[in-house]
């Protein structure tokens, strides 16, 4: 069992959980993720790693709330167990001195950027950070992610808050002005893609996490099978990240397309 410490709201349908998970802090590195399943009847499920403690045995993870184990979750309080837990599953950011670093987020992806940006930092980069989200109300974690950035530019859709528009207006704002060495971006596979795109008219390496449906989390099953450079790849083992120069973003996203339906009906079953 793994027991939640501390729960918070950050936005609308996005919590933070705090859980008791001392063996999976100890090894956790930026990057890498676990996944849960909450009771007997429940299924699994992966959740990137936004912050851990080796010497208090926590881990810190961020969902949204898009399905019905998720929004079970949600409703999960201080004291109350996890049945499994099982990680860190993942290659972690291979993080070295590479110069002026900019990190990419996205939605729910800002908690998987925000551990890699203060990885990278302490090893002597430069880090400029962009988190973006469609309003105000659903921009999460700008108070951390200012403390692991040199810079934090913000965004949203509707201008509520930082600068008009998307994360990728900005990421091509930044790269016109400057001399970027690495783009990292994390959030919704479009946004990833775009990113990608903006980073290839510039020649700036860029890796992305992709977000393919998971189940067992060891490449056994082939869920969350990805294209990368012309050759079939598993994000659980594999990845997550990859070259976004490489990724086949069509196929990523058609696979992607084909679970919001049962996504849509499973958030309107009851717990």
């Amino acid at each position: 069992m793994f027991p939640i410490l501390a729960k918070d709201q950050l936005a609308d349908t996005v919590f933070s959980v705090r859980v008791k998970a001392e063996e999976v802090a100890r090894r956790a590195r930026a990057g890498q993720f676990v996944i849960l399943r909450l009771d007997e009847t429940g299924e699994r499920f992966p959740l990137t790693l936004c912050d851990w403690s080796p010497d208090e045995g926590w881990i810190r993870l961020v969902l949204q709330v898009v399905g019905r184990s998720t929004r079970k979750l949600s409703l999960m309080e201080e004291g109350d167990d996890i049945l499994d837990l099982v990680g860190p599953l993942g290659r972690p950011t291979e993080i070295c001195d590479y110069g002026h670093v900019v990190c990419v987020g996205g939605g729910v992806g800002i908690a998987a950027i925000l551990p890699i940006c203060r990885s990278l930092r302490e090893a002597g980069n430069r880090v400029t950070g962009i988190i973006g989200a469609r309003s105000a109300d659903l921009l999460i974690l700008e108070e951390e992610m200012g403390e692991v950035t040199d810079e934090l530019v913000l965004t949203t859709d509707d201008g509520s808050r930082g600068i008009k528009g998307r994360v990728t207006w900005a990421l091509e704002e930044r790269l016109k002005a400057e001399k970027v060495d690495l783009v990292i971006a994390i959030g919704p596979a479009i946004m990833m893609k775009f990113a990608s795109a903006v980073t290839a008219e510039y020649d700036v390496p860029t890796k992305v996490s992709l977000n393919s449906i998971m189940l067992d989390g060891t490449g056994m099953c082939g869920t969350c099978r990805c294209e990368v450079e012309g050759k079939t790849r598993f994000a659980c083992v594999d990845g997550p990240e990859f070259d976004g120069h490489a990724v086949d973003w069509n196929l990523l996203l058609s696979r992607l397309d084909q679970y919001k339906e049962e996504e849509e009906v499973a958030r309107r079953l009851p717990i």
